[in-house]
């Protein structure tokens, strides 16, 4: 089954972007415009984020997502023949931070969210980082396309730790000095036991583990967001958070990674993966003492 699914995408990922551009341009229109892909979730969460926005407007935040969403699985396809020079033409960030602490020999921790394209982002990073570059990944329930995935996502040194074995996977890297890239913007699987605070006007439910992690390792935290600049060019920006994050109040450094991601949502909002259900869980008072945010619960939207 695994090579039913690799050779074809393979060969596919031989064909020059312009190519595949076209592909996923008609990709898009089956996929959203024919079958409708998860409409009702996409309208109903930009609709959360952006109450302020015409529906005109949000449809056409939701039209250039449409495509952004395709691109990325294309682009990923292209990940499979790829060489090292090609992430350095689409790819662009200045990795001081990183390099910094790589000669200091200190472990740092970085905490992006679900921007486009993440997949490319990871290969250039895992390219040019000093340090080994490890990232937690949810393993795909399709054994074959998770292999698959695991491949190419380890093809130049990135080593995946799976979030269903990350406490075990850490020890190895307890005493090395590496880069942990964590997608922080994860929906928690219990929200009794996550952090609550606004996010776009709405009380959203926040996973603890990056925070906790960071503080117990007494490690820098570099916050990190991505932007499009054309179509296949993308650029990084990184923000040193703090240096030690155990100096820093529990719910502190969430906070601040929550206004760092909403600001660079808003900054170009049709680059943020609108198809997943960020706001699933309801606020309730038993959530109460997982309140972190200064601000009171907004449940007037």
């Amino acid at each position: 089954m695994y090579y039913l699914i690799y050779v074809p995408l393979f060969l596919l990922s031989l064909l020059p972007l312009r190519v595949l551009y076209v592909l996923s341009d008609v990709a898009s229109f089956l996929l959203f415009r024919v079958f409708g892909y998860r409409r009702q979730v996409i309208d109903g969460n930009l609709a959360i984020a952006f109450p302020e926005k015409s529906i005109k407007e949000r449809n056409t935040i939701k039209r250039k997502f449409h495509r952004n969403f395709t691109d990325s699985f294309i682009e990923t396809i292209k990940c499979l023949t790829a060489a090292k020079n090609f992430y350095d033409k689409h790819c662009k960030t200045d990795f001081s931070l990183f390099d910094q602490f790589a000669a200091e020999g200190v472990s740092c921790q970085m905490h992006a969210c679900h921007q486009f394209n993440w997949e490319w982002i990871n290969l250039y990073w895992s390219i040019h980082l000093k340090q080994p570059l490890v990232i937690v990944y949810m393993p795909i329930s399709s054994k074959p396309l998770d292999r698959l995935f695991y491949k190419f996502r380890t093809r130049y040194g990135t080593h995946m730790l799976s979030a269903t074995e990350s406490r075990k996977g850490f020890v190895a890297w307890r005493n090395k000095t590496h880069a942990l890239a964590l997608i922080a913007d994860q929906k928690p699987a219990a929200p009794g036991y996550a952090y609550w605070l606004n996010f776009f006007h709405r009380p959203t439910a926040f996973v603890t583990g990056p925070e906790k992690n960071a503080a117990m390792k007494k490690c820098p935290v570099i916050f990190g967001r991505a932007f499009k600049t054309a179509r296949g060019k993308y650029e990084s920006s990184l923000t040193l958070a703090c240096k030690d994050a155990s100096l820093l109040k529990p719910g502190e450094l969430t906070v601040m990674y929550r206004n760092y991601i909403e600001d660079a949502i808003r900054r170009q909002p049709d680059m943020y993966l609108w198809s997943h259900k960020r706001f699933k869980h309801q606020w309730s008072e038993e959530y109460r003492n997982m309140w972190i945010d200064k601000n009171p619960v907004e449940t007037s939207i």
